[in-house]
C-alpha cells in the first residue's frame, strides 16, 4: 500500500495541493495533526482532507481550535492566529477537529502529533527523548510531527537488560530520499506541509510503502505569495506570514 503521510498543514491550502500533486496517486492519506492554526484556509483544508478520506490525529492547534484552554500556552502570534481561526471555522470543521483522536494505531504504525507518550505536546528533538518514546511504544514504527522538521530516529534491537532501546541513529533526510525501516524500530517525522522550519520553504511530506516498510521524503514548491496575501487580508500575524518565505 502506498500512503501519503502529512503533518502540520496549518490551514495552508496551496501548500497542501502542491504536495498532493507531487506525491501523486496513493491508496491512503494519513495526517499527524495541526491541520489548522497559523494559516488562512482552515475550512478548505479540512474539506480537502475529508474528500481524501484522510485518517489521522489531533494536534495542539486542532485541540485549541475546539475551544480548549490549551491556547493559554501559545505564544502571542500563535494565540492571535488561533483566535482568528476560532472565529472563522465552520461548525462542520469544528466537529471534525473535535472528533480526531490523540493517538491512532494502523497496523505496525503508531500515529501521534507530538510523541507516543505525550501525543499533544512533547517535541521529539533529541536521541534521549526518542529512546524514551521507543521504549514505551507498543508498535514497531512511529510517525510524529509537531517539530516541523523532517527527521528520523532509528534504533537497533532492544538491549538485553532493562528493556532499554539503543543505540539510536539520527537521520536528517535529503529531499526525495528513501529509508528502509525493516528490521529496525523507528520514529519518523515527515516535516511540515504548511510551515516548514528546516530552512527550506518547500512543502514537506512522506510517502510510505507499507509492504517494504520504506519511507521517502518529498518536497514541493508552492505559491507562497498567494498564502501570504490571504494571511494579510485576514489580518493574521506578520511573523507567521514572513516565515513562510524562509522556511523557519
Amino acid at each position: 500500500m502506498r500512503v501519503a503521510v502529512l503533518s502540520d498543514i496549518h490551514a495552508n491550502l496551496p501548500a497542501l495541493e502542491a504536495i498532493l500533486r507531487r506525491i501523486g496517486a496513493v491508496d491512503e492519506v494519513w495526517h499527524l495533526g495541526d491541520v489548522v492554526g497559523y494559516g488562512p484556509d482552515p475550512d478548505a483544508v479540512v474539506e480537502r482532507l475529508k474528500e481524501l478520506r484522510a485518517r489521522g490525529v489531533q494536534g495542539n492547534h486542532d485541540l485549541a481550535a475546539t475551544g480548549d484552554d490549551v491556547i493559554r500556552d501559545f505564544n502571542v502570534d500563535a494565540r492571535r492566529a488561533m483566535e482568528w481561526t476560532r472565529r472563522e471555522i465552520s461548525s462542520t470543521t469544528l466537529a471534525w477537529l473535535a472528533a480526531l483522536p490523540a493517538r491512532l494505531t494502523i497496523g505496525p504504525w503508531n500515529l501521534a502529533h507530538g510523541s507516543p507518550r505525550d501525543p499533544t505536546w512533547e517535541y521529539i528533538v533529541s536521541e534521549p527523548v526518542a529512546a524514551a518514546n521507543l521504549a514505551i511504544m507498543a508498535t514497531e514504527w512511529g510517525l510524529f510531527g509537531h517539530t516541523h522538521l523532517p527527521w528520523a530516529y532509528l534504533a537497533g534491537p532492544p538491549a538485553e537488560t532493562g528493556g532499554r532501546v539503543g543505540p539510536i541513529e539520527e537521520v536528517e533526510p535529503m529531499p526525495d530520499s528513501g529509508l528502509v525501516l525493516a528490521g529496525r524500530r523507528a520514529l519518523v517525522n515527515p516535516g511540515s506541509v504548511g510551515q516548514p522550519r528546516d530552512g527550506n520553504p518547500a512543502s514537506s511530506a512522506l510517502v510510505l510503502d507499507t509492504e517494504r516498510a520504506e519511507v521517502s521524503w518529498v518536497r514541493a514548491t508552492y505559491d507562497i505569495r498567494a498564502t501570504q496575501q490571504a494571511m494579510r487580508s485576514a489580518g493574521l500575524p506578520a511573523r507567521g506570514i514572513e516565515r513562510l518565505a524562509h522556511g523557519f
